[in-house]
């Protein structure tokens, strides 16, 4: 039987769309008439056809049932996460690296001086939350101790203001039960819960907010010849299978962030297919985020005008993916990003 799958697309923006939706031309994307859509992609993994949501009415039953539930999905209010309010995107999640070796700000914060100096400059370029981690997950990169991890994050971790909303980005179950301790509000495993299997333990166990990131194998191995069927929708059942899990084993709420892993198994093609496409993760009905500040795809694209930075490639990339209703997006450039978006909302206005 062929499996169908709904993807938004034709998006607008600021005041034309809200417009639209006043007028009943266009739906408004997660309840929030700022981002509107008025065409569906229907895809399969032998087909895909673009339709104007006024077809809707020309699809065959079975298949017309499945889209309607999945336009629920995608035009219902996205809940806040505690202090997230999903209301106003995109969500800015800072990046704090206390390693010797992470790809592109390794070793700069080791020393807790400045980890705690460049936290509070995140803050106060307006992140919404920022994300801590003592291991590199870089591709190639080998797994530290728990040792190792923990004597990395644990000084600053116990130096957060208890306001400020930090994430945890690790993959052991015992680094993240020690940071949920000491006031951790949300956990970033890049394993997608495989790398430690008493990790579902502790997130149920603390009903803690979590992000549920795909990657394919370990950093070691990960980008040696990464294959899949259709990475568009490989991702998308992973997402699926996994929330099903979750759910058997009594994790019920939706404070569950999605994360395609953009370069965690990936070769370019794959990351382009995913961010050109990114809106198909809005019918899994959670809030989506997209890592991809100073990733490879952006050198491989821009070739000769490629900088350490890679800024120019960070903020074109993060706008688009507000375009597509992406609800909180990875960086590390968070007071570029927060220029780039707040300049760009006041043009389309």
């Amino acid at each position: 039987m062929n499996r169908y799958y709904t993807r938004a697309c034709n998006f607008y923006y600021g005041s034309n769309s809200k417009t639209l939706v006043k007028k009943k031309k266009a739906l408004p994307l997660n309840g929030n008439s700022d981002i509107s859509f008025d065409k569906l992609e229907i895809i399969s993994r032998k087909s895909k056809k673009i339709i104007n949501l006024n077809d809707i009415y020309k699809l065959s039953t079975n298949l017309k049932k499945k889209v309607k539930k999945d336009i629920k999905l995608i035009t219902n209010s996205k809940k806040n996460i505690k202090n997230l309010n999903f209301k106003s995107i995109p969500k800015i999640m800072g990046v704090l690296n206390i390693t010797p070796d992470s790809f592109s700000d390794g070793g700069k914060y080791i020393k807790i001086d400045y980890a705690k100096k460049h936290l509070d400059f995140l803050f106060k370029c307006g992140a919404d939350l920022v994300d801590i981690g003592g291991e590199s997950t870089r591709p190639g990169s080998q797994p530290v101790s728990l040792k190792v991890e923990w004597d990395r994050i644990k000084d600053i971790l116990k130096k957060i203001d208890k306001k400020k909303l930090i994430s945890l980005d690790t993959r052991k179950s015992d680094i993240m039960e020690k940071g949920i301790k000491l006031g951790v509000y949300l956990i970033n495993d890049i394993s997608g819960l495989e790398y430690d299997k008493k990790s579902v333990d502790i997130l149920k166990k603390y009903k803690i907010p979590f992000v549920l990131q795909h990657s394919l194998g370990n950093p070691d191995v990960m980008q040696k010849s990464p294959k899949y069927h259709n990475v568009l929708l490989d991702i998308y059942d992973f997402f699926e299978k996994k929330i099903k899990f979750l759910r058997k084993i009594g994790i019920k709420h939706n404070n569950i962030i999605l994360d395609p892993g953009i370069g965690f198994g990936k070769n370019l093609k794959h990351n382009m297919k995913i961010i050109k496409n990114i809106s198909i993760y809005h019918s899994l009905g959670l809030p989506i985020l997209l890592g991809i500040s100073r990733k490879k795809y952006i050198k491989e694209l821009s070739g000769k005008n490629d900088s350490l930075s890679r800024i120019g490639g960070t903020v074109s990339t993060s706008v688009f993916a507000m375009m597509q209703g992406v609800q909180m997006i990875r960086v590390h450039d968070v007071n570029e990003i927060n220029q780039s978006i707040k300049v760009f909302k006041e043009l389309i206005k």
